[in-house]
């Protein structure tokens, strides 16, 4: 075939690109390593693994309590992570203290890992101010506009790399996330720049009630980094080690100055998209949630633990009633804090209010609001 025919052949270019992304894994759904050099790349020690394990625990168990208060009407805005744990906790255990987390609405687990204290995170659902204050972390806030903290975090990474800080930004956003517009610019610009930035796309299967499959023709979302010129892969987002060696290694290459990396995990939301009203069998069925849950990160990762001596249930049972009572407390906390009166609403949404702004908090103090 001729050149100019080759490149005309439109066929083969969607061929290749499908098959330009083989998916990294390390653990089967069985709980064995299918590939030791991976396992051994990642570097993760016996106390190591048994402390990831208790992220995702926690994580587990966070999930299932913020579910419960919020079906109760004690938590604001929920949005639930089941299913994610690697994709999430296992990530992150690869950044540390100085790097800074750009998080979504979803992202709550990292910025735990983090050092987010949990009641905090109890307020920041329930719209309290003081669920926005981070000192002594380097976290943000979680974004609620929808990529957003991709742009974001290609700024925090550029400053990262002018510093020459051995240090990087990383963020996340689900496949609905890379639809948007701030996705690719942010990612546009930390290429271009060469930023000290980890993008991570959490390919959880559905925009609310958009099947991942509408939204792009794209075979893989992390082709999306290719058009920004950044190194992107894909992983299995229900193998925790997997997530963590790709978090790793991108951190490294990143922190080098090499430019920033992009990573597709794939996982599935095992729950509603929010507890704010969304049912997901309204949009897939029973059993496609049911194929997920036999593959989700923690079956296999318990497995892969207990083989090697290293897990059991009443390990289980005991880190959990920790979790819990931690949360309990947290709850308690959060219980605790004075709740916001409207002058302090105002006041606390500008920085510097305008004449009407303080007239208005004048006027709502001298009610007592």
């Amino acid at each position: 075939m001729s050149q100019a025919l080759e490149i005309l052949d439109f066929e083969q270019q969607l061929q290749t690109q499908a098959e330009s992304f083989p998916e990294l894994t390390i653990l089967d759904s069985s709980g064995k390593i299918i590939d030791e050099a991976g396992f051994k790349a990642a570097d993760l020690s016996d106390d190591q693994l048994v402390a990831l394990m208790k992220g995702m625990i926690k994580q587990l168990v966070l999930n299932e309590r913020s579910v419960k208060l919020a079906k109760q009407g004690r938590l604001g805005f929920v949005a639930p992570t089941r299913g994610q744990e690697a994709s999430q906790t296992a990530t992150s255990f690869a950044f540390n203290d100085a790097d800074y987390l750009m998080p979504g609405y979803r992202d709550i687990p990292q910025m735990i890992h983090k050092g987010f204290p949990i009641y905090k995170a109890f307020l920041w659902s329930r719209g309290h101010y003081e669920g926005n204050l981070m000192e002594g972390i380097n976290t943000w806030f979680p974004q609620i506009i929808i990529g957003a903290q991709f742009v974001t975090a290609a700024g925090i990474g550029l400053g990262m790399k002018k510093r020459q800080k051995d240090a990087c930004a990383y963020t996340y956003t689900g496949d609905g996330g890379s639809s948007q517009g701030d996705t690719y610019e942010g990612m546009n610009f930390a290429g271009a720049f060469k930023a000290n930035v980890v993008f991570i796309i959490q390919n959880n299967g559905y925009a609310i009630s958009t099947p991942r499959q509408v939204q792009t023709a794209a075979p893989r979302l992390a082709a999306k980094g290719w058009a920004a010129g950044i190194p992107s892969i894909v992983v299995d987002g229900m193998d925790a080690i997997a997530c963590y060696l790709a978090a790793k290694k991108a951190r490294e290459w990143t922190v080098s100055g090499k430019g920033p990396v992009l990573i597709e995990t794939l996982t599935d939301r095992l729950e509603p998209h929010s507890m704010s009203g969304d049912d997901p069998l309204r949009y897939r069925t029973k059993e496609s949630i049911e194929s997920w849950e036999k593959v989700e990160p923690l079956i296999r990762m318990r497995r892969f633990l207990e083989s090697k001596k290293l897990w059991s249930e009443a390990i289980e049972a005991e880190y959990k009633a920790t979790v819990n009572a931690e949360i309990d407390a947290a709850v308690k906390q959060a219980d605790g804090v004075q709740k916001q009166k409207v002058s302090e609403f105002i006041a606390t949404t500008f920085e510097h209010p305008g004449f009407v702004q303080a007239e208005q908090i004048e006027n709502f103090r001298k009610a007592g609001k």
